[in-house]
């Protein structure tokens, strides 16, 4: 169970996209950052990789693909920006080492390091 500051951060799937108007299509954009690539819509917020900005900073992520009324669109002039909220760490991960008959045993610990990230606009090439 995940700490009372951090419950429902990560319940949500990564990438949901959650559309209230039927019969109109989002525009949204494919994003990479940090070896990884997230559906990214305006006003979603999106835990990434750390990245390294202050919390209110600005931040332009790199487009790898765009939709826009159902066109995909792989213009490398597209900007995401971004705008980060703040840095929190995932869920702790136990790395156990052990090694049969020798009495070897290792454990320690593991939180990886995110940024959460709201999507400000998302602007196609001009």
């Amino acid at each position: 169970m995940a700490p009372p500051a951090l419950r429902g951060l990560f319940d949500t799937p990564v990438g949901a996209c959650y559309n209230t108007h039927p019969g109109v299509v989002p525009v949204y954009a494919i994003v990479e950052t940090g070896g990884k690539q997230y559906r990214a819509e305006e006003g979603q917020v999106l835990v990434v990789e750390k990245l390294d900005a202050e919390p209110g900073q600005q931040v332009e992520l790199p487009v790898v693909a765009l939709v826009d009324g159902g066109r995909v669109v792989t213009d490398p002039g597209a900007r995401v920006v971004a705008r980060v909220l703040d840095h929190v760490k995932g869920r702790k991960i136990i790395v156990f080492k052990y090694r049969a008959k020798v009495n070897y045993r290792r454990k320690t610990g593991h939180r990886q390091r995110h940024t959460r990230v709201r999507v400000e606009s998302i602007q196609p090439a001009s």
